[in-house]
């Protein structure tokens, strides 16, 4: 075998992925808000780290959906633009109605019991960053409930903006949010153990729908153009 046909010896990773997780866990916790500069001299000061691996680290996140780069601005916390909340928006909607279904065909009690450990957690979130954490957290545990590999990779390839999308939300408007948000998902979580696809389907849809109102000053017109109602 020639040099050139050997596999080359894998690059150790670790620091990268580590310095993109507390980048993250900024972003998520307010500490960043979208539009926020990151910059790479200022971030590995404060991480103790050389600049490499935060390059490394930003071109991952950019990767996820959460930073954008552009030459006269540097990495940015990603802002979602009008057509980033109607993608998102549908994407994430056409992804719940098949785990719903998928769950009331599949599910066991431990997994609703994950699901109902997931709105337990919100009930004891204090801070609206920590009620969108567990809102992400609901969701986890629903998809992971669908016993549906490739729907689970398709929410991770967009969990992290869609956790972006809730923050964005939150910044714009959390009146309420924490009093109702957990009796929302309860009432998810009952609709799902009453194997009730039609109740299911309706409740996750308006569930979407009060943060893309919250979002979108065309949410009416856009939102029953995209679904034309749930689709049962």
């Amino acid at each position: 075998m020639t040099d050139r046909n050997r596999v080359r010896p894998a690059r150790r990773r670790g620091l990268a992925e580590e310095v993109a997780d507390r980048i993250r866990d900024a972003i998520f916790s307010g500490a960043y808000a979208p539009g926020a500069q990151l910059r790479e001299t200022e971030l590995s000061a404060a991480l103790d780290v050389s600049r490499g691996p935060v390059r490394e680290a930003l071109v991952r996140l950019e990767r996820e959906g959460l930073v954008r780069s552009a030459w006269h601005r540097g990495a940015t916390v990603t802002e979602l633009t009008p057509d980033d909340v109607g993608e998102l928006d549908s994407l994430r909607g056409a992804l719940e109605q098949l785990a719903v279904r998928e769950v009331l065909a599949r599910a066991e009690e431990p997994d609703l019991a994950a699901v109902d450990d997931a709105v337990r957690a919100m009930e004891r979130a204090a801070t609206p960053h920590e009620m969108v954490a567990c809102d992400i957290a609901f969701h986890d545990a629903l998809y992971a409930a669908a016993h549906h590999r490739r729907l689970t990779e398709a929410w991770q390839a967009i969990r992290e903006q869609v956790h972006l999308f809730l923050l964005t939300r939150v910044n714009r408007s959390s009146e309420g949010y924490l009093a109702h948000v957990p009796a929302e998902h309860r009432g998810l979580l009952a609709a799902l153990r009453a194997g009730d696809a039609e109740s299911a389907l309706d409740l996750f849809a308006d569930h979407r729908r009060h943060a893309f109102e919250v979002l979108s000053d065309e949410a009416p017109r856009i939102s029953s153009a995209r679904r034309g109602g749930p689709d049962r």
